[in-house]
């Protein structure tokens, strides 16, 4: 049976877990890797969070698949991924896209927005 974008979402959402700009910046310091999901157009707007790897959503599986030929070396299985875009929909399901890969370790951190106002470091 057809599900609805909402469905999707709903599922995505409980699927991965949100964490906050202050956990996401300990987690970040201790090795995970920071994914933003955003088009090329957000991040020129308003940069990036510091260290963050830039994959548009529409690329993910291709650079978190280990047997694809854009596979990117910063994504390993046992390495915890901290997912964002501007609001947080995006990331969920971007998350419940690399659970389903096999990625165990996958967090929601929202928008862009937290890692900022939470006194996360910016680059542009």
């Amino acid at each position: 049976m057809p599900v609805t974008s909402k469905q999707l979402l709903e599922a995505a959402h409980a699927a991965v877990p949100k964490i906050s700009g202050k956990e996401a910046q300990e987690m970040a310091a201790n090795g995970a890797l920071i994914v933003d999901i955003r088009d090329s157009s957000e991040l020129a707007a308003t940069g990036k969070a510091a260290g963050a790897l830039h994959v548009p959503r529409g690329s993910l599986e291709f650079k978190a698949c280990s047997e694809s030929a854009t596979h990117d070396k910063s994504f390993a299985k046992d390495r915890p991924i901290i997912l964002h875009c501007a609001g947080g929909g995006r990331a969920a399901l971007a998350g419940k896209l690399l659970l389903d890969l096999g990625y165990q370790k996958v967090y929601n951190l929202g928008g862009f927005k937290d890692w900022a106002e939470s006194g996360g470091k910016v680059e542009k």
